[in-house]
């Protein structure tokens, strides 16, 4: 027997202000993290351990913000078939030095979202900030302290350190991922295929994560005025004399 469209039962829908439910850690760092023996995200990444479950980050980084970059559909061939989904490439960031880019694939958009955001809080990186000018010794960084590339695909970007009130000089991919980082003030240039939102977005955050594997004896900060202070030091002989 044929039921009638109004005989149909109506779908359950989850509500969205339930409560979620206890985070269970899985993990020995999700266990020593909802334990408070560890209180922030930079001693993991001391430790050198992968973050496994994004609800680490949740717990440390709780002011984090998320950006949709791009939601496109996909396809691919099966037995049946083509097969259709939705891609979603999304964007988190706190705007103080911590960001993470995520893709994510499903039937619908927004569990692709959900599993976009999921892993680019896995994947959530720290940027060495610096001075971008060698003139005004400031003590607060807005920019990255050297040149720096990295590469993804067939993109490169290169990203250089620019002085306070420049701004970012980049494109609109570039420019996002800089602002939920939290540097104020680059010079940008890219080269290759750079429609491509994923491609442009990883090769921007590579480019930012090489700055943690350079090796500088001393900290980021003293190196970007470390010229400032030694001209400082030698007008004032001068003066004296």
């Amino acid at each position: 027997m044929a039921f009638r469209r109004h005989d149909r039962r109506p779908r359950d829908r989850r509500n969205n202000d339930e409560p979620k439910p206890e985070w269970i850690p899985k993990t020995d760092i999700g266990r020593k993290v909802k334990n408070k023996e560890i209180l922030t995200i930079e001693e993991i990444f001391d430790l050198g351990k992968p973050i496994l479950e994004a609800e680490i980050v949740d717990f440390l980084l709780p002011t984090l913000e998320e950006e949709t970059l791009e939601v496109s559909p996909t396809q691919r061939m099966t037995d049946c078939g083509r097969k259709m989904q939705f891609r979603a490439i999304v964007l988190v960031g706190d705007a103080n030095g911590h960001f993470g880019i995520g893709a994510g694939k499903a039937e619908e958009v927004r569990p692709a979202i959900e599993t976009a955001v999921k892993n680019a809080k896995r994947n959530i990186k720290f940027v060495q900030f610096g001075c971008g000018s060698w003139e005004c010794g400031c003590k607060t960084p807005h920019s990255i302290p050297i040149m720096t590339k990295g590469k993804c695909g067939s993109v490169e970007v290169t990203l250089k350190p620019a002085p306070r009130g420049l701004g970012l000089a980049a494109n609109k991919v570039v420019r996002k991922v800089l602002q939920k980082a939290g540097v104020k003030d680059i010079w940008s240039f890219a080269r290759g295929y750079t429609s491509n939102v994923y491609n442009m977005a990883m090769a921007t955050a590579d480019a930012l994560d090489r700055l943690n594997s350079m090796h500088y004896i001393g900290d980021w900060k003293e190196f970007s005025y470390k010229k400032a202070e030694k001209k400082e030091g030698e007008e004032a002989p001068a003066a004296a004399a």
